[in-house]
């Protein structure tokens, strides 16, 4: 039996690092539709401004959703893709009728913390399995969501 995936990385090492990466796929999936129930709901003096960042957010993860899945799916596995994977392995809890905007930047903020906690194990994996791919997708967004967490967590200061 072969024991190197099509792109010659060890077949026991891509299902560890596909699984951590479908874990980071069902969160970002819930992470994602919260930001959606935050840009439709959101009220009060902050609307403008919460409106169009929860626009940009979404859009965002919404690009790192499909970059997850096609990872997995480059390394020989195959993405979760129902709401009731998404939901039994996501650890981001849905959030629901929230429109007070320090509400939904503070829930948005928590998703992110727990985003970046499994980029950190993945990233750890991916390096010691010499996943240098996931390495560089991962790298990539968690530099990307330190950013974001810091302005979400000086906007609730």
């Amino acid at each position: 039996m072969e024991k190197l995936t099509k792109i010659g990385l060890e077949k026991e090492d891509s299902r560890q690092v596909a699984a951590k990466l479908n874990e980071l796929l069902a969160n970002y999936h819930i992470y994602y539709q919260n930001l959606r129930g935050f840009h439709w709901n959101i009220k009060g003096i902050y609307f403008f401004q919460l409106h169009a960042k929860f626009e940009e957010l979404y859009n965002n993860a919404l690009t790192k959703i499909d970059a997850i899945a096609e990872r997995i799916l480059t390394i020989g596995q195959q993405p979760l893709h129902t709401f009731s994977d998404y939901t039994r392995v996501s650890s981001v809890r849905e959030t629901a009728n929230v429109s007070d905007g320090k509400e939904a930047v503070a829930a948005t903020a928590e998703g992110l913390r727990t985003l970046l906690g499994l980029e950190r194990e993945i990233l750890t994996l991916a390096s010691e399995t010499g996943d240098e791919g996931t390495v560089g997708l991962i790298s990539e967004d968690i530099n990307e969501n330190e950013k974001t967490l810091w302005m979400l967590n000086a906007f609730l200061s």
